[in-house]
């Protein structure tokens, strides 16, 4: 029985590139035996998402198993969230810390076909880390979430009802602290955070303006997904400029995906006691040298907060959040956009394109239509 596999042949140094990565087929599928506490699964879509690249980049920083309790232990220590997440950072340190050479680890929408672990049976729905593969043994399903909603597509949990809209969620309803009125900026805004952030803004009656790459882009913005207005990060010569044009009176919040330059033309835009809340800087992730950021004394001036974040910290409102999605997603009330690439043999070119924003949406491999 065949196993078609993406798997990671060669260390990244700086952008991660197709050769990088290797589509294979293995001889042999995985089996879950009786009482093993494992499932064997069908991997139905995968996501494409930068932090698949830090899982890659995290597997040659690791070096033992210690690591990974010293992980669990601290977050335990801070209470950050359940005991879910300490399975969790246990099963992201298996399957990350032996990469080389094997399917890539991320996250996924999977049926499960043969189970070894009393809390799920053939059949179920599950969202989780497994691997680019057609069939994965999950090793701790405990760090899985059964899928119970079937009503909206499947696809969805990828993105929009996945870690994605888990992150848009509790980094603008948790983290920024939103007021009715606040103005809102949200770099990377097109991508599978941003365009949630923006409209759970705009639900909450914020003014949204955001950036993003293309014409395209900007107009799905404005005329989709809903925003007051948008630019193309790439047409401006003065970001300051721009951000002064859009917010003339200075930004409340700023939902930060890029870092860089943005950074810092933002942090001169910043009304008095804004707040930053810092999810991603993806501009950075390719680079061996990142940039420094040179105007971080606007902080002290204008009392601002930033604050960076993690979704698992959050995920003990994960049936929360599906509460207050599911029936605006029901209701059109969310606009919701993917970029779906079929087969898994084309996966390598989709994750290497986010990095440069050649997807429009959220990015998504679909490797079986079952």
């Amino acid at each position: 029985m065949s196993n078609k596999q993406v798997i990671y042949r060669e260390k990244v140094q700086g952008s991660l590139k197709e050769t990088h990565l290797e589509v294979r087929t293995s001889s042999e599928r995985p089996k879950a035996d009786k009482d093993s506490g494992a499932i064997m699964v069908k991997n139905l879509y995968l996501a494409c998402d930068p932090y698949n690249l830090n899982l890659i980049r995290f597997s040659t920083q690791l070096g033992s198993v210690s690591t990974a309790i010293s992980l669990v232990t601290f977050t335990r220590h801070m209470m950050l969230t359940s005991i879910r997440v300490c399975y969790l950072l246990l099963h992201l340190y298996s399957e990350v810390s032996n990469t080389m050479m094997q399917p890539i680890p991320g996250y996924g929408v999977a049926r499960v076909l043969e189970s070894g672990h009393p809390n799920f049976k053939k059949g179920d729905l599950v969202l989780g880390i497994t691997r680019w593969e057609e069939y994965s043994l999950i090793t701790a399903p405990e760090t899985c979430f059964k899928i119970e909603h079937t009503d909206v597509p499947l696809s969805y949990y990828t993105g929009l009802l996945g870690m994605p809209g888990m992150t848009a969620y509790a980094g603008f309803f948790e983290v920024c602290s939103p007021k009715k009125g606040d103005t809102v900026f949200i770099s990377a805004a097109s991508g599978a955070v941003g365009q949630l952030v923006g409209q759970f803004a705009k639900l909450f009656g914020c003014y949204v303006v955001g950036s993003a790459g293309s014409k395209e882009k900007v107009d799905l913005l404005k005329n989709k997904f809903g925003f007051d207005d948008a630019f193309n990060y790439k047409e401006e010569l003065d970001l300051d400029a721009a951000l002064k044009r859009c917010f003339p009176e200075g930004i409340d919040i700023y939902f930060e995906n890029v870092g860089g330059k943005m950074l810092d033309a933002v942090l001169l835009n910043m009304k008095l006691h804004g707040r930053i809340t810092v999810c991603g800087m993806i501009s950075q992730y390719n680079l061996e040298q990142h940039e420094g950021v040179h105007n971080l004394i606007n902080l002290i001036w204008k009392r601002v907060r930033m604050e960076g974040f993690v979704v698992f910290d959050y995920y003990h409102l994960y049936p929360k959040f599906l509460e207050t999605v599911l029936p605006q997603i029901r209701e059109g009330k969310i606009a919701y956009m993917e970029d779906i690439t079929e087969g898994l043999e084309n996966g390598p070119a989709a994750l290497v394109g986010v990095f440069s924003g050649r997807n429009v949406g959220k990015q998504v491999v679909m490797v079986s239509r079952e």
